[in-house]
């Protein structure tokens, strides 16, 4: 016969200041847990998302993201008139050639100064990507120092709206249009005309290419005559798996996030233990009294087993409701590959919640298997004899 759960949760209610402390410091390392977790996951998010199926980007054969790439105006030619690629109303082969370089803006709240990706496209770049588009304004024009910023930059950096102008360098560069790229990675980026780009911060090559082909069957040959090439020694890849390669990156940050957790719940797994020690001493009749009536050892056990968890339980589930409020806030870090900001939001989701309470179940499971072991090997007479 096994002790009724409402016993646990009176002697829960009865002992109510410690329940909230300890409840709390459960809570609190839940609330860190799930907040790093989601911090990773909607950086991987942002990657993930970002991408067209029928894109193939190339790059420098070797080069492990595109600004460590440099491809030169010849090879850009070769790759251009290759056959495979889509075409666009103009007959124009739908490439576009790009380069990334990295310019320091200050933060609109006067917070400081970070990096910022800068991107040289072509005009057709915007075709490009079907997630991104111009909510305001205009694109920029070839040939002219203008530029388009994303929407969650033109939130974080000064003077990054319509109409207004930014200094890098001794360049100013006027903002004319701004996008939205529906939480991809573009929305980490200021775009420019490419060679406008490359002649301002003295490039004499591109770093990337990007490309529309006409089928699938037209992407694998593509692949496959580029990369036979020994002329252009290039890596051409899915645009979708290069960025899946990227969200490399948010492997650190799960890992810190791991470590905090784990040592934040031995804290917090010695919070419940004490708690149930107190318990068991401060029940000690009882104890006695529930194997007179004819409990037996692994029932008393299993009952304040059962407690320490319904105590982690409890907060665990304040752990996830202080987390909730961080869902979907916009953020930004810096990129491994890059040095330049990355913004992205949180995401937290039920699997997310879930092993939150998971985790909480497991620090309410090593905080009560010594004192519940306690309870259950105290002697009947001494139990019975206590004050």
């Amino acid at each position: 016969m096994a002790i009724p759960i409402k016993y646990n949760l009176r002697n829960l209610r009865v002992r109510w200041r410690l329940t909230i402390a300890t409840a709390m410091g459960v809570a609190l390392v839940v609330a860190v847990f799930i907040m790093v977790m989601a911090l990773a996951r909607g950086l991987s998010a942002t990657y993930v998302s970002t991408g067209d199926e029928r894109n193939l980007l190339v790059l420098r054969k070797g080069s492990t993201a595109e600004s460590n790439s440099q491809l030169t105006r010849e090879e850009i030619s070769r790759i251009r008139y290759l056959d495979g690629i889509l075409r666009d109303g103009k007959n124009d082969p739908m490439v576009s050639a790009e380069i990334i370089v990295i310019i320091n803006l200050a933060r609109i709240d006067d917070s400081g100064r970070a990096n910022v990706l800068v991107r040289g496209m072509k005009p057709v770049g915007l075709a490009l990507r079907p997630q991104a588009r111009l909510i305001e304004g205009r694109m920029f024009q070839a040939g002219l120092r203008e530029c388009v910023v994303s929407r969650k930059l033109a939130d974080r950096f000064a003077n990054c709206r319509v109409g207004e102008t930014f200094r890098s360098g001794s360049t100013r560069w006027r903002v004319v249009g701004m996008f939205d790229a529906a939480k991809t990675a573009y929305e980490s980026e200021i775009w420019v005309d490419a060679d406008e780009a490359r002649s301002v911060f003295h490039r004499d090559f591109y770093g990337s290419t990007l490309l529309r082909t006409a089928s699938p069957a037209a992407s694998t040959a593509l692949i496959k005559r580029m990369e036979s090439d020994r002329i252009l020694q290039v890596r051409a890849l899915p645009e979708p798996e290069y960025y899946q390669e990227q969200t490399q990156m948010a492997g650190p940050i799960r890992f810190m996030g791991g470590f905090l957790a784990v040592i934040m719940s031995i804290g917090a797994a010695f919070s419940a233990m004490n708690t149930m020690y107190a318990a068991v001493g401060a029940r000690t009749r009882e104890i006695g009294t529930l194997r007179v009536l004819g409990f037996k050892r692994r029932e008393i056990y299993l009952s304040f087993l059962v407690e320490s968890i319904l105590l982690a339980l409890i907060g665990g589930g304040l752990g996830c409701l202080l987390s909730l409020p961080l869902n979907g806030l916009a953020t930004g870090t810096i990129g491994w590959n890059t040095f330049a900001e990355v913004a992205f939001e949180f995401r937290i989701t039920g699997e997310l919640l879930a092993k939150g309470i998971l985790f909480a179940i497991v620090m309410g499971i090593l905080g009560g298997l010594l004192p519940a072991r306690m309870a259950a090997r105290k002697p009947v007479l001494d139990a019975l004899r206590a004050a």
